[in-house]
């Protein structure tokens, strides 16, 4: 296998060897072909009314909308048929070589469906395409491209229900290879991105089951940890009110940033989206100008969502929504204790607080008697605070790997999908 490219893009003039089509400029021996012309679009079949589904195979499984994927269909949620319905839907059903898209609430789902599910009965809620004569995982990536998610996307009815009509996807224009070992040659490569796709996003759940049991293990008080309470051991700061900061005095940027609950993304700050304010903002306060491995806890809103400043690219400050906690003459590591609040120990204080009402504030004097138990020295908590830390880090690793590959498909998915490369 070679690869052909196509050069430059196109600005003012179709480069040669290419032409202009409705799904945009593609190479002269490829076509721009509706779904129509490659396959049949058909739809499911809602139940018969006062019939239940059963979550025991009793005839044959039953695809809803919520059991759909990109890509694929959900195996752990299936439903079945009551033997007495199935005769009259088993018109109805999707096989392996067919694609679904949903069609209802959440539009253009696309994918195929395992071997388990063949022959399986589809909702009303989604179309079929069957008979299918070009490749099929060709035509899958295609539907799944920008090129008709964004079609359909435009098509939704703003304050309505979402529908897709069958026949606007009969419709859908798309670009085809002139020959199938073409088509698959592209299908090809985009599943095996998909697939890498899928083997990063498994490794980083399998990770971070991992780290929840290591943070089970080490963070479970033992013979000899010490006993404390939050209120004796650190001090809680926050924007007061009377300082009156308004959202109308968030910037996009600037020198200095404004740490809110809605920066927090993995217990830590999210510093690419983080908003800015003004220097007198900033130096107002002196009590909430962070600090590398300060604690961070959102008291407004979602209460209790922890964060640790890793690190500052620039001074810091925090919104009235937020406590940053210090601790007071060393009496905790404060990474150590980050990973406390982190995990189940803190979350069912919160709970204990909330006493079975929904709590939106979470108030210092309340905070302040969060009793804890911590290993007797520092560095047995930096010790533990590091090991966690360094699953962390791995995690993040993955998940900075995850979204290059995930931006590798979307370039692939352009060049491949329009002729730009040409895998031949």
């Amino acid at each position: 296998m070679h690869v052909i490219s196509a050069g430059a893009t196109m600005k003012s003039f179709v480069q040669p060897g290419y032409k202009q089509t409705e799904v945009g400029v593609i190479p002269e021996d490829w076509d721009s072909k509706v779904i129509d012309e490659v396959g049949f679009v058909t739809s499911g079949k809602r139940l018969p009314l006062g019939n239940s589904l059963s979550d025991h195979e009793t005839s044959h499984p039953y695809i809803r909308v919520t059991d759909m994927r990109p890509g694929t269909v959900s195996l752990s949620d299936i439903k079945y048929v009551p033997d007495h319905v199935y005769p009259s839907i088993k018109r109805y059903r999707i096989f392996l070589d067919d694609i679904f898209i949903s069609v209802a609430g959440t539009l253009g789902i696309v994918g195929k469906i395992p071997a388990e599910l063949d022959g399986a009965n589809l909702t009303e809620n989604a179309d079929r395409i069957t008979s299918i004569t070009c490749s099929r995982d060709y035509l899958l990536h295609v539907l799944m491209s920008p090129l008709i998610q964004n079609t359909i996307e435009s098509l939704q009815t703003v304050g309505a229900q979402p529908k897709l009509a069958l026949t606007r996807i009969r419709k859908f224009a798309i670009p085809l290879p002139p020959t199938k070992a073409e088509q698959e040659a592209i299908a090809e490569a985009l599943s095996d991105t998909d697939a890498l796709i899928e083997s990063l996003e498994q490794l980083i759940t399998k990770k971070r089951r991992l780290k929840q049991g290591a943070m089970q293990e080490l963070l479970s008080p033992r013979d000899g940890w010490i006993e404390k309470q939050l209120g004796n051991t650190a001090t809680l700061k926050a924007r007061i009110g009377w300082q009156g900061l308004t959202t109308a005095e968030y910037l996009e940027t600037g020198d200095y940033y404004l740490v809110t609950g809605t920066d927090f993304k993995g217990g830590y700050i999210d510093w690419d989206h983080c908003p800015c304010v003004e220097e007198s903002r900033y130096k107002q306060d002196k009590n909430i100008q962070l600090k590398p491995h300060d604690v961070l806890v959102t008291k407004d809103g979602t209460i209790g969502k922890v964060a640790l400043v890793d690190h500052l690219n620039k001074p810091a400050t925090l919104n009235s929504g937020v406590f940053v906690i210090r601790p007071i003459d060393g009496a905790f590591h404060p990474d150590f204790f980050y990973y406390l609040l982190c995990s189940s120990i803190f979350s069912e204080f919160l709970a204990q607080l909330s006493a079975g009402s929904t709590i939106n504030h979470l108030y210092q004097k309340d905070f302040v008697t969060f009793n804890y138990r911590i290993p007797p020295t520092i560095e047995e908590q930096k010790s533990i605070a590091s090991t966690l830390s360094d699953m962390d880090a791995e995690i993040t690793t993955l998940e900075t790997k995850l979204g290059k590959t995930r931006q590798l498909k979307q370039g692939m998915m352009h060049n491949l999908l329009t002729g730009r490369i040409r895998l031949i």
